[in-house]
């Protein structure tokens, strides 16, 4: 799959997958919208039957008290029997007498709340609203107050008498109450124009919220399953297309590897199959040694590949002995030295470490050093300028493996441990091998309970870092 297919199926379930997310919010957006409707018509519906509640006792409490002027007669409070005299005077006859006081116990009932909204029917407020409520299925805290518009604040809050301030002058204690029932909009007006009851909720938006939670945390799971999904098939597929790029480079590196030999022993075989060739014993033994040299070149490569193999399927043991490391590696860099040279290079040693004494398998730690020396030479552009130290710590014995070679980018670093990964230098077959010495270092390296680590900067070198455990 090329990168342009890949690059289109990324932006189409990108786009899927925002649309999904979007569809499912506005489903949610709208259930929350109409459980909060349905909310306020049963507040609705709950203040005007507390209303209706309040009028019927107030129309009880007319009918049950007989107004007179006596010290028992509760209108006597209001100073105003002079006017209700003047009207009992006006009427003509005993029948229409009481209807009269009746009217004006209704309409002093209206001018005079303080007559209906006593302590026991400012209970009553208490009581029904909490029954209506409760009747609605509504079992939230509430806030509730009874505004005057005339006197400019609130005359009953939560149960409480108050003396009506207006809200720019509210207390700080009582100004979230307040504040918050003023700006709510369930209302109902009761028995004078200019007073309304109120009624708030501090956890209503949680509450609502709250009923569509288990539909909500589904959708946010599921969506991020698929997400994740989607995510990991991505990652999967350029990891697969970096593998079919590594698997290819590997095919052609082995074929070039191959050929070379192939090709020298063929052209050996048939020179030895010359007749002026074949009569000269000494340039037919030396042509059979270039067969043979060529012969094991070639199952050299084909051993690295199954060695590899062996290393990933763990079918290996080591042989742990103790060990000099100084020695390992002053016998690694004795053994580089030839092919260093070849290219006017040098290499320079510092043993630090004293005692420099590990636990391992002597013949797979000489390959570690001579494979990171091996790596730091091919891959200097000129002349090698290598360099290798060794010196203890807390953590155990470190060698250090230093070159002043081509380097390596971020996006390499990445992969130089990746079986078959090679370092790409503009050619692809200038550096000879099939990548898998940097991957053997590893898993060898991990086979001692050892740390690797690598610091490279392009164009200015690389260094190796391999720390081994001290001998116990």
């Amino acid at each position: 799959m090329n990168r342009k297919a890949i690059v289109a199926i990324i932006i189409l379930m990108s786009g899927a997958l925002l649309g999904i997310a979007i569809i499912q919010w506005f489903w949610i957006k709208w259930s929350v919208d109409l459980d909060e409707k349905i909310f306020d018509d049963k507040v609705i519906i709950a203040l005007s039957r507390v209303k209706d509640r309040l009028a019927e006792d107030a129309r009880l409490y007319s009918k049950l008290t007989d107004v007179n002027l006596g010290s028992t007669d509760p209108l006597s409070n209001l100073k105003s029997s002079a006017l209700i005299s003047s009207i009992r005077e006006a009427k003509e006859s005993q029948w229409r007498q009481k209807a009269t006081d009746e009217e004006i116990r209704l309409n002093l009932l209206l001018i005079q709340k303080e007559l209906f909204f006593d302590s026991q029917q400012k209970e009553k407020l208490n009581v029904y609203m909490k029954q209506e409520l409760d009747q609605q299925g509504i079992d939230l805290y509430y806030d509730y107050g009874v505004y005057s518009i005339e006197s400019g604040g609130f005359t009953i809050l939560n149960g409480n008498f108050t003396v009506p301030i207006s809200i720019s002058d509210v207390s700080e204690t009582n100004a979230r109450v307040e504040k918050s029932l003023y700006n709510s909009h369930y209302e109902i007006p009761l028995f004078k124009p200019d007073e309304t009851l109120k009624l708030y909720f501090p956890q209503k938006t949680k509450w609502i919220w709250s009923s569509v939670l288990p539909q909500l945390v589904s959708s946010i799971i599921f969506t991020s399953l698929v997400l994740l999904c989607f995510i990991y098939t991505v990652y999967v597929i350029f990891r697969q297309k970096k593998i079919s790029e590594i698997t290819n480079d590997f095919i052609n590196n082995m074929t070039h590897e191959f050929k070379t030999p192939i090709a020298t022993i063929s052209l050996a075989a048939d020179s030895i199959d010359s007749p002026m060739i074949i009569s000269d014993d000494t340039k037919v033994k030396r042509f059979t040694q270039i067969i043979k040299q060529e012969n094991k070149r070639m199952l050299d490569q084909v051993e690295k590949v199954l060695q590899i193999a062996m290393l990933d399927k763990k079918d290996f043991k080591l042989k742990f002995s103790d060990i000099d490391l100084n020695e390992v590696v002053l016998q690694a860099v004795k053994n580089s030295e030839l092919q260093v040279s070849q290219r006017d290079g040098k290499i320079e040693v510092e043993t630090g470490a004293d005692p420099a004494m590990i636990k391992g398998d002597e013949t797979h730690v000489s390959n570690i050093v001579y494979n990171l020396l091996d790596n730091a030479n091919k891959y200097s552009a000129d002349a090698p300028d290598i360099k290798v130290t060794t010196f203890r710590s807390s953590a155990g014995v470190h060698v250090l493996i230093r070159d002043r070679g081509i380097g390596m980018s971020k996006e390499s670093l990445k992969h130089i441990f990746d079986k078959f990964y090679r370092v790409h230098t503009g050619n692809r077959h200038d550096v000879k091998g099939f990548g898998l010495g940097l991957s053997y270092v590893k898993t060898m390296v991990e086979a001692h309970k050892g740390i690797i680590n690598v610091h490279s900067e392009l164009g200015r070198g690389s260094t190796f870092e391999v720390i081994f455990p001290f001998a116990v």
